[in-house]
C-alpha cells in the first residue's frame, strides 16, 4: 500500500544563498560606550544594506488569473523582510501588469460579486516580464558577491512532454521554462549564489535550475544555486484564490514566511523554527516548519531532496519504508527529526515500527483526506532523504558528496 502514497512523486526545488558578505572591520575605541554604540550599529545597518539581493516576481498572465491573494503574499514577504530587520525597498518587486493604473486583480468582495482593482503594493518597480527580469538579472550581474533570494508566487504550466522542464507564468499570458530560467543564471557571474522561493503549481519542476542550462544530463552548474517549492513537479499546488480574508489562507509561502520570520500573516507569532539552537532560522529550517505547519495537499520539496530523490530506485524506497523509523532518524539533522517526529505523532504512530508497518495499521478513516494522506507523503519523502544523504556520505563518491554539501550549504543559509 505505501507504494502508492510514492506514484508521481517528483522533485522540487527553491533557492537560497550561501556565502554572505561580510561587512568591513569598523574601527572602534574603548574610550565612548555611546560611539562603540553608534559604530555597532552602523555596522548593522551596513550588514542589512549589503547582504542579500531580493527579487519578487509575481502575479497571474492576465486579469482572469491575476488573484487577490498574489497580491497579498507579495505584502505578506514585504512585511516578513521587515521583521527580518530590512526595508522594503531592499527588494525589486514585479507585479502582473506592474503600474499602469491597469484594475487587474481578481477578488470576491462582501456580496459575492467578482471584482478587480489596481495593485497596490508599496514600491513596485513594475510588471513582472522577461524583459524585466532580464534586466534585473543584468543589474545584479555588477555586484557578484551579493547573494540573490528570488520569490515567485504565480501559477505553473505543466510541460506534459517534459516535466523537468514546467514553466511559470508571466504578465501579459507568457511564460519562463525551468531551462529558459537556468540559461539567464548561466550568463551571471559563477560567485552569485541564487536561492529561490517558489510557491506555484508544478515548481518541484524547477529543482532542476541548478544543473547547467536546467538540464538534469548536464552537469550541476558552478554557480552555488538552490530552492525551496511548494510540490513536486507533477502536481498542482494550493493558495492562489480570489477571496480577500488572509486569515483563511493555507498555502506553502505562508508557512514558510510564517517559520523563517516568527510571524504568520495576520500577525500572530508562530513557535520557533531553529530547530538546531543557533539563534537564527534557515531557508532549511523554515521549509520544515512549513511541512508541519501546511494543512494542505501540498508536497514540499527542495533542490537537495530532489536531488536525493531522483537517486533513489525503487527498491531502496521499498527498503527504507521497511527499517524502523527510529533507526533511520538516527542521522537526521533536526529539521528533519522534527518533521518525522511531528507527523509520527500526528497519526499516533509507533517510531519503534517501520513506515509499512505503521501504514498497514491505519484504518481507512484515517487518512480519507487530501490533507492526510498529504501528511503521510510528507513523511515518506522525508525518510528516503534522510537515507539517501545517509549512503551517499557512507560512499566512496566524493563527486556526489560534493554537491550534497553545495546544495545543503545553500540550503541552510539564513536571512537573519
Amino acid at each position: 500500500m505505501h507504494r502508492q502514497l510514492f506514484s508521481g512523486t517528483a522533485f522540487a526545488v527553491i533557492v537560497t544563498t550561501s556565502l554572505l558578505e561580510m561587512a568591513p572591520n569598523f574601527a572602534v575605541t574603548k574610550s565612548s560606550c555611546s560611539m562603540q554604540h553608534d559604530v555597532k550599529q552602523l555596522k548593522a545597518n551596513w550588514d542589512k544594506k549589503n547582504k542579500l539581493n531580493f527579487l519578487v516576481l509575481a502575479g497571474g498572465g492576465a486579469p482572469d488569473h491575476n488573484e487577490i491573494a498574489l497580491e497579498k503574499n507579495v505584502l505578506y514577504f514585504q512585511r516578513t523582510l521587515s521583521l527580518l530587520g530590512y526595508d522594503q525597498k531592499d527588494a525589486s518587486v514585479y507585479f502582473a501588469n506592474g503600474n499602469d493604473g491597469e484594475a487587474t486583480i481578481r477578488y470576491i468582495d462582501d456580496a459575492g460579486n467578482e471584482k478587480f482593482k489596481v495593485p497596490a503594493i508599496p514600491e513596485l518597480k513594475g510588471a513582472s516580464t522577461l524583459d524585466n527580469l532580464s534586466s534585473w538579472v543584468q543589474q545584479a550581474s555588477q555586484t557578484p558577491k551579493k547573494p540573490i533570494l528570488m520569490y515567485f508566487t504565480g501559477h505553473g504550466i505543466p510541460n506534459k512532454q517534459d516535466l523537468n522542464n514546467n514553466a511559470l507564468t508571466l504578465w501579459n499570458r507568457k511564460s519562463m521554462s525551468v531551462k529558459e530560467f537556468s540559461t539567464m543564471l548561466d550568463k551571471m557571474p559563477q560567485e552569485t549564489p541564487v536561492a529561490v522561493v517558489m510557491a506555484q503549481c508544478f515548481s518541484g519542476s524547477f529543482a532542476n535550475f541548478i544543473y547547467t542550462g536546467g538540464n538534469p544530463q548536464r552537469p550541476v552548474a558552478l554557480q552555488t544555486r538552490c530552492g525551496f517549492f511548494a510540490t513536486v513537479k507533477t502536481r498542482p499546488s494550493v493558495g492562489c484564490t480570489p477571496l480577500v480574508n488572509e486569515a483563511d489562507y493555507k498555502d506553502y509561502s505562508s508557512s514558510f514566511f510564517a517559520g523563517l520570520s516568527g510571524k504568520n500573516r495576520i500577525g500572530q507569532p508562530v513557535a520557533s523554527a531553529d530547530y538546531n539552537k543557533d539563534n537564527k532560522v534557515s531557508y532549511a529550517e523554515a521549509h520544515a516548519f512549513a511541512k508541519v505547519d501546511e494543512q494542505t495537499m501540498d508536497l514540499p520539496i527542495s533542490t537537495s531532496e530532489s536531488w536525493l530523490q531522483e537517486k533513489a530506485s525503487s527498491l531502496d524506497i521499498k527498503r527504507i519504508m521497511q527499517q524502523p523509523i527510529s533507526e533511520i532518524i538516527r542521522t537526521a539533522r533536526p529539521e528533519q527529526k522534527y518533521v518525522v517526529n511531528s507527523i509520527v505523532k500526528m497519526f499516533n504512530w509507533n517510531s519503534t515500527k517501520s513506515y509499512s508497518d505503521n501504514y498497514d495499521q491505519l484504518s481507512a478513516s484515517e487518512y480519507d483526506t487530501e490533507e492526510e494522506q498529504a501528511y503521510l507523503k510528507r513523511l515518506g519523502m522525508e525518510l528516503v532523504d534522510i537515507s539517501m544523504e545517509n549512503n551517499i556520505r557512507k560512499s566512496s563518491n566524493q563527486q556526489q558528496i560534493a554537491i550534497l554539501n553545495k546544495l545543503l550549504k545553500c540550503e541552510s543559509s539564513a536571512p537573519q
